[in-house]
């Protein structure tokens, strides 16, 4: 009987890295997957950073991750779209991760009569941009936004995020956004085609149950949630869905990652 191999997909934040720092380990865990030609992807719902800005910031942590490595909401959603209506029109509430992604694909981005509104991940929201793409909505264009996150990190505290400027928008037009990135299981599954994998052999780690591991499960994987981001076990016990297994932290697969589950 053929062993199984497994390619892995993980989360970024809480998974990886915890704010600027190196979570104890994942250097170690990263390097066991070259070493045995494993593939992975890092995947990420934040839309504000291209994979060469995300690079250069896990760089400084300590972790060596190529570009073609990294997936974010901001290429999925571009993936989605270029899929949808190939060299279509956005006008585009985000920075340089989306825009980037989406001039990629072939889209121009615009405020006249554009096909899609695109809503992802900023620093600072502006008003002037939340009335134009209400109105625009109301004109006509599909509403699209990069993830549900409501609030995002900042070093002062929480900051409103994707989910809670797409709320505001919905409530305005009476329009929901189609959310690409997770839970989407779309992100998953755009994921394992970038790596040539299949669901079966697949798994994900994430420190998230509404996310990640709601994700994974939906996409068909088996999940590992760690506990050095947001969920706790008591946490996970609140669910309807259980991950495929909880461990402390990423550092518990180094010296597993071709049997991470004990069956061979």
């Amino acid at each position: 009987m053929n062993e199984r191999r497994w390619t892995y997909l993980s989360d970024m934040d809480g998974v990886l890295v915890q704010e600027e720092h190196l979570v104890p380990g994942a250097d170690e865990f990263l390097k066991e997957l070259r070493a045995n030609d494993i593939g992975f992807l890092v995947l990420t719902n934040n839309s504000i950073y291209t994979p060469r800005d995300l690079r250069a910031r896990l760089e400084r942590t300590g972790l060596d991750i190529p570009e073609e490595a990294i997936w974010t909401s901001a290429l999925a959603t571009a993936k989605f779209l270029a899929s949808q209506r190939p060299n279509g029109s956005a006008f585009v509430i985000g920075e340089a991760g989306l825009t980037t992604a989406l001039h990629e694909v072939g889209y121009v981005l615009t405020e006249r009569d554009p096909d899609y509104v695109v809503l992802g991940e900023t620093r600072t929201y502006s008003f002037s941009a939340i009335t134009r793409a209400i109105r625009l909505i109301e004109g006509g264009a599909k509403f699209i936004a990069t993830n549900p996150d409501a609030t995002g990190p900042s070093m002062e505290g929480s900051m409103p995020a994707t989910g809670s400027v797409a709320a505001l928008i919905e409530k305005a037009t009476g329009r929901s956004p189609y959310y690409v990135g997770k839970p989407n299981p779309l992100m998953m599954r755009s994921a394992l085609r970038r790596l040539g994998a299949h669901s079966e052999s697949t798994l994900m780690i994430g420190d998230r149950m509404d996310t990640d591991v709601h994700s994974g499960i939906e996409a068909g994987l088996q999940t590992i949630l760690v506990l050095t981001g947001i969920s706790s076990r008591e946490s996970a016990e609140h669910y309807p869905y259980r991950p495929t297994m909880i461990i402390d932290s990423i550092a518990d697969l180094v010296g597993r990652t071709g049997d991470p589950f004990g069956e061979g």
